[in-house]
């Protein structure tokens, strides 16, 4: 095997001699730019940073990925503006078809796999292969497996894991190429391990090669399936089942991937400093484990950052930053009107909620004490204007009918707006349009959280609970505001009442008295809090450190 890639697909760069050793990183989903629609959310955003920093710092790295013909799904508002989903086709005339095309066994049947090629120099990324299934030689079934990025149907999920596992440490054997780090950004890609080991013979040798994030604070929020039922889809790149249950050390019928991932790595990191500790003592129990460190999440700041706020920033000119805010807002305000008809007010201190819609991020907490929240908006000497936005995952139901009760609200409140369509293009907007940055998941559920870092870099100020990447950042009332913690093992109503008593303190206590009675002092942590992001909070710190303390 070859210890470089072929010609056509090789770096155009000389490497960085810090970076020189060899990764292929494997992700369900990346977030590269607006037109590539191939992610969900966080996981994809934070993806899609290593990948523009690994390029900015000339590292020795190629993405995995799989083309998702019909994306996530596109997002919009149905005839009473409840959320719809939309699976439509994209096509991409910027990717190149590699000519690559060879086939992986999923319930012992051959499915063909071609792979396209993401250049370097389109959007200024690492090397990129992605890999589909939409191919004439398989049939409907085959062919489906990359539609849907996380099909809901459990047997369809675990084969688009086997494509970007098996199938693309299969690629890397077309390519005759032998990186020296395979690493699993999640463990959705753990079947790349089986493929390895059944080629190899050797455990050791694995281990070796393979390195483990998990982003998933909880053990119940690991995938979990019948070790029958992965055996029978082929799962284990044909390893025998006593000898999965040998190296993974996994006796019963259920089946742990991320524990998989865990023993089959010589290294694993959560992804901020917290979530490092609440994984190790997650998973202390277990034997034969690697070592979980952790490696904070970042964002890549060139592409997030607005040109104009960071040359602020950089001179401390705060009439240049304020001037810029105001227009940002304008711009974002634009957006609000042409998708819900309310004209907003740049001048009035704007807060935005916007991420993936999931239980235990809470986007209607502010909302729960609709008394105050009607308060909080009808105050005429402190007015506040409040917008959502972000992507429920299309058969959470529950997560849906939030957006849906956000919106039905939103008819009848004129300074509250529920966006949809919320991709890159829309989160930057957010976040350079926003005054307060909402972040309310419950304590220890979220392992790092990246939006708040990026909208921290546009001059949008962190409201949040004390959890991931914050609790590295967070200096309350200087770069950010931050709601005390309180007792994680609690029942999860008795914690959501004594953060939303605390949220409305420090809004009504001080946020708003600082936005509106001393704008210096708001305009001063509006600098503090981007000069406190950067550079740490920036992917290069993070895309270094993969090299330092994990490869």
């Amino acid at each position: 095997m070859s210890k470089s890639l072929p010609k056509r697909f090789q770096h155009p760069f000389k490497f960085d001699k810090k970076y020189q050793k060899s990764v292929a990183y494997f992700s369900m989903e990346f977030a590269i730019d607006q037109s590539l629609k191939i992610y969900s959310g966080g996981l994809g955003f934070l993806a899609g940073s290593h990948m523009r920093s690994a390029y900015d710092l000339k590292q020795n790295l190629i993405g995995i990925g799989v083309l998702w013909k019909n994306g996530y799904y596109t997002q919009y508002k149905k005839e009473d503006r409840s959320m719809g989903a939309l699976f439509r086709e994209k096509i991409y005339h910027f990717l190149e078809d590699t000519g690559i095309k060879f086939t992986i066994e999923i319930n012992h049947h051959p499915v063909w796999i071609k792979a396209l090629y993401l250049s370097p120099d389109t959007f200024g990324s690492a090397p990129m292969f992605f890999l589909s299934t939409d191919l004439p030689e398989n049939d409907y079934l085959a062919r489906s497996t990359t539609f849907r990025l996380y099909d809901s149907d459990p047997s369809a999920k675990i084969a688009q894991c086997m494509v970007l596992g098996i199938g693309g440490a299969k690629l890397l054997d077309e390519l005759n190429y032998e990186p020296d780090v395979y690493h699993l950004n999640e463990a959705h890609a753990l079947s790349a391990a089986f493929h390895y080991y059944k080629k190899t013979g050797s455990l050791d040798k694995v281990k070796e090669k393979f390195v483990f994030t998990t982003h998933t604070p909880e053990e119940a929020g690991n995938e979990k399936h019948n070790i029958d039922v992965l055996n029978n889809l082929s799962f284990f790149a044909g390893v025998p089942m006593d000898e999965v249950r040998q190296i993974t050390g996994i006796e019963g019928d259920v089946f742990n991937h991320s524990l998989a991932a865990l023993r089959l790595s010589h290294k694993a990191n959560g992804v901020s400093k917290l979530h490092g500790e609440v994984s190790r003592d997650m998973w202390k129990d277990y034997d034969n484990i690697c070592y979980i460190d952790h490696v904070t999440n970042a964002q890549n700041k060139k592409y997030w950052a607005d040109i104009f706020l960071e040359e602020a920033r950089l001179n401390n000119d705060e009439k240049a930053l304020v001037a810029r805010k105001k227009r940002l807002k304008q711009k974002f305000f634009e957006e609000v009107a042409d998708q819900t008809g309310k004209l907003f007010d740049p001048n009035v201190l704007t807060i935005v909620w916007a991420r993936r819609f999931a239980e235990y991020k809470r986007a209607d907490l502010i909302t729960r004490d609709i008394e105050r929240f009607k308060k909080l908006l009808d105050n005429e000497k402190y007015p506040v204007q409040i917008v959502f936005a972000g992507k429920p995952y299309p058969m959470d139901y529950g997560a849906i009918n939030v957006f849906n009760a956000l919106v039905h609200l939103s008819k009848t409140t004129k300074n509250m707006a529920v966006l949809a369509g919320y991709e890159l293009k829309l989160s930057k907007i957010c976040k350079t349009g926003s005054d307060v940055w909402l972040n309310n998941p419950r304590v220890t559920r979220e392992a790092s959280g990246t939006s708040g870092m990026t909208a921290a870099m546009n001059g949008s100020i962190n409201l949040s609970t004390n959890d991931g990447w914050i609790r590295e950042y967070e200096d309350h009332g200087k770069s950010c505001f931050v709601l005390p913690i309180v007792d994680h093992k609690l029942p999860t109503y008795e914690q959501d009442a004594l953060d939303l008593d605390n949220l409305y303190k420090i809004l009504e206590e001080e946020v708003i008295p600082m936005y509106y009675d001393t704008p210096k002092k708001w305009n001063k942590m509006m600098l503090h809090s981007m000069n406190k992001v950067v550079p740490f909070f920036d992917s290069s710190r993070m895309a270094d450190e993969y090299y330092t303390k994990i490869y």
